[in-house]
């Protein structure tokens, strides 16, 4: 019991960690890829570009991390759930370091550009490589959110946590997964549905430090397992 409330605390600061590092490489990546003239100042801000793709990078390796600590507590409940959690969490992170990539090459391409005749075509490649990076993230986001629809799911049935979390967290993820498709098609929405998920991924991993996963549920749960597991070997025996 106090190993699992042990990884219930570590999970909740590898989330609030993910929410942090996504943020801060985020908002140094957008800062400059945001600009209009962007190809100008990649190159001049290399270092700015550098740390925050450092700062995602961190929070790609935490989503992996956060789905193989959940794993053995999850397969306790439904071990295809769990599987399919982790394996969300890793196409997740395999399409943020993908979506890394377009800034890390915009900095050679802004190099190249500042002492360029004919700048169409370093527009035309600038374009391709913005467009690139907020593909595969959309697609990440995705990913994403068909993993934590079940992680919510299996959440509200198991009561590791107060249903209410796990409704909150199911209805953000809704939502994410929502926005996702509309970016991908070409329908801008904002950040408004980040929202709801981005208050799941806020209050779920503080509940977890605080409070940890549901004692009884773990019980419960444990003792079906031992109970299950004399009748296999009653019934390998007779």
């Amino acid at each position: 019991m106090n190993s699992i409330q042990k990884i219930a605390r570590i999970v909740g600061v590898l989330f609030l960690t993910a929410t942090v590092t996504y943020m801060v490489g985020s908002g140094l990546l957008e800062s400059i890829l945001n600009a209009p003239d962007y190809l100008l100042n990649v190159y001049p801000n290399k270092s700015q570009v550098v740390i925050g793709v450092l700062f995602q990078f961190i929070n790609a390796a935490v989503v992996v991390g956060i789905g193989l600590l959940m794993l053995p507590i999850l397969k306790q409940h439904n071990e295809r759930i769990a599987l399919g959690y982790l394996g969300s969490r890793i196409i997740e992170s395999v399409l943020l370091i993908v979506s890394f990539i377009s800034p890390l090459l915009l900095i050679t391409l802004s190099q190249e550009y500042a002492g360029a005749t004919d700048t169409s075509y370093f527009q035309t490649l600038g374009t391709l490589a913005i467009k690139g990076h907020s593909l595969a993230f959309e697609m990440a986001m995705i990913a994403l959110s068909l993993g934590s629809l079940m992680f919510c799911y299996l959440l509200y049935e198991s009561k590791l946590v107060p249903q209410f979390i796990s409704v909150l967290g199911f209805i953000g993820y809704a939502a994410l997964l929502t926005r996702g498709w509309l970016e991908i098609f070409g329908y801008s929405t904002g950040m408004i549905l980040f929202l709801p998920g981005a208050l799941f991924e806020i209050i779920f991993p503080i509940w977890l430090i605080v409070k940890g996963f549901n004692s009884s549920a773990i019980a419960s749960e444990s003792a079906e397992t031992e109970i299950n597991e004399r009748d296999r070997m009653s019934l390998s025996k007779a």
